[in-house]
């Protein structure tokens, strides 16, 4: 998802909760209110729901709580050990955005938090065409996703972080492919999608992208 930054996520596994948290102060702002982006996700997803990214199980078990079918994709063994330690009964295989097991049912909304921007933009393409193939029609793509409304926006949070010292989230600005809302927008249009962004904090948005034919 893409398979590049596997390193990260085996890294991240043990304190990645902690990091949503907020014990880590460099990415305090990224994640600030992460339980209520995780909410907004989970009351958006409606019927059988494709998750990609589980990591450790944060949003998988607020869209179980609302009684969900939920399937897990999640390409990091030692993030899925963790997600399977909260979920027992979670059905979860290696997989990622582009890469995955297709799933004998029907599926009526995907989900994501905090990992589609790990695609560049032609990977991001390539993986809501896919989308588009698998769900029907009112099928549903809700993502929390970290973004950039603008060029102007992008410079402003670099600069930000920068002053602030915040070096691996500066590192993780400049290699990881935050996009650009009109450059999602756009992808999400071309494969017959109608997205709604709605911004949550100063890096996540919430992107809910219905199929309309």
């Amino acid at each position: 998802m893409g398979r590049e930054f596997i390193h990260t996520f085996e890294e991240w596994a043990d304190d990645y909760d902690r990091s949503v948290s907020g014990g880590d102060l460099e990415y305090r702002e990224v994640f600030k209110d992460y339980d209520r982006i995780l909410d907004e996700v989970a009351e958006n997803a409606r019927g059988s729901v494709l998750e990609f990214g589980v990591g450790t199980g944060n949003l998988t078990q607020k869209l179980m709580k609302r009684g969900l079918d939920v399937t897990g994709i999640e390409p990091s063994e030692k993030m899925r050990r963790k997600a399977i330690e909260k979920l027992p009964q979670l059905h979860i295989t290696d997989g990622d955005f582009l890469d995955f097991p297709i799933p004998g049912h029907k599926i009526n909304t995907i989900v994501s938090s905090f990992a589609f921007h790990h695609l560049n933009d032609d990977e991001k393409d390539q993986a809501i065409e896919n989308y588009s193939r698998l769900l029907p029609i009112n099928g549903r793509i809700v993502f929390a996703d970290t973004l950039f409304g603008s060029e102007l926006e992008k410079k402003k949070v670099h600069h930000w972080a920068h002053i602030n010292g915040y070096t691996h989230l500066l590192k993780d600005l400049r290699t990881e492919y935050y996009p650009l809302r009109k450059t999602l927008y756009t992808i999400f249009r071309r494969h017959h999608f109608v997205p709604y962004f709605k911004q949550l904090n100063r890096f996540a948005w919430l992107i809910v992208a219905e199929k309309n034919e």
